[in-house]
């Protein structure tokens, strides 16, 4: 087992490396002079000149990105010229808010997908199977950003039982419930469409397992069926749907960035739409690579969870 982990740890930096260099070059892409938007209307050619120097944007653009990932291995991010402050701080900072929504969504499009997709496969062909079928599809159908603008406008503006946007309430709050309030709507937008992709794919996975020889022995030598389903199937399938739910925590923490946006919850989406806005190239880089190497990470967990569970994997 440590042999495996350290193997798929080190076959994390060759994707690391090329996010670094794709995200990059995306940026380098983008339309627009960053001196230009640095300076306003004090946009000069020699003030302009003379920013493109300061950063670096003189130079070949094989050569700055050799400076950049340079200065990133030494964990300088560089400074937003937009808000003065070192780039990893800020990025650090709102990251924080952004797993807190992305973790409980997460949780929650797990926990309701596993328990879906199990009632569904035990239930196959009855009403439990089509009514969960139904609401999966709906749920995958539709998209995010327009759920979370009908959760405010019902749960929100016309029930008045939940907040609408921020982390917390302007006047008072403050506290762990306050959070929780705020959690309630952007963490259900978010958990929709993962939750409906884990039941689908669960529903399979135990579907294929309750016709396997084991179980129909399990059920030959008295077994009680809770017993065969949740102790016997269920861990079986499990093996399959891990490596989706570690699929759909990214989904989970790239979609933050939009629904970030509709809620104003204040993470790294809302602050990569702002920096993108003023071509804060710096930050946009650290942002969206620290949501990257999260990403890898989340899968890498996953494909270690999945290896726990099932040791023939390692070969």
């Amino acid at each position: 087992m440590p042999a495996y982990v350290a193997k798929r740890l080190l076959s994390v930096f060759p994707v690391l490396l090329g996010l670094s260099v794709i995200v990059f070059l995306v940026m380098s892409m983008i339309p627009g002079d960053p001196a230009t938007a640095i300076l306003g209307a004090y946009a000069t050619p020699e003030n302009v000149e003379r920013i493109n120097r300061d950063l670096g944007l003189d130079k070949p653009l094989v050569q700055q990105y050799f400076i950049w990932i340079g200065n990133v291995l030494q964990g300088d991010f560089g400074r937003s010229f937009a808000l003065n402050r070192p780039v990893l701080d800020e990025v650090l900072e709102r990251f924080q808010a952004t797993l807190a929504l992305a973790g409980v969504s997460l949780i929650l499009c797990s926990v309701i997908g596993l328990l879906a997709g199990v009632v569904s496969a035990v239930r196959q062909f009855g009403w439990a199977d089509r009514v969960i079928t139904f609401l999966v599809l709906a749920g995958i159908s539709m998209p995010s950003f327009w759920l979370g603008l009908i959760l405010i406008l019902l749960f929100a503006v016309k029930w008045r039982l939940l907040p609408a946007s921020g982390m917390y309430a302007i006047y008072g709050g403050g506290d762990l419930k306050d959070l929780l309030l705020h959690l309630i709507l952007p963490a259900a937008t978010l958990a929709v469409v993962a939750a409906g992709v884990i039941a689908r794919l669960t529903r399979a996975a135990m579907l294929e397992v309750l016709r396997q020889d084991f179980v129909r022995t399990a059920r030959a030598k008295g077994v009680p069926e809770r017993q065969v389903i949740y102790r016997h199937a269920f861990r079986a399938a499990l093996v399959s749907v891990i490596p989706v739910i570690g699929i759909q925590a990214g989904f989970v923490l790239g979609g933050a960035v939009y629904i970030e946006t509709v809620f104003q919850w204040p993470g790294i989406g809302a602050m990569l739409v702002n920096a993108i806005s003023t071509r804060d190239i710096l930050l946009v880089q650290g942002g969206v690579l620290v949501v990257a190497a999260s990403y890898v990470l989340f899968n890498l967990a996953a494909d270690i969870l999945q290896t726990m569970l099932d040791p023939r994997i390692r070969s």
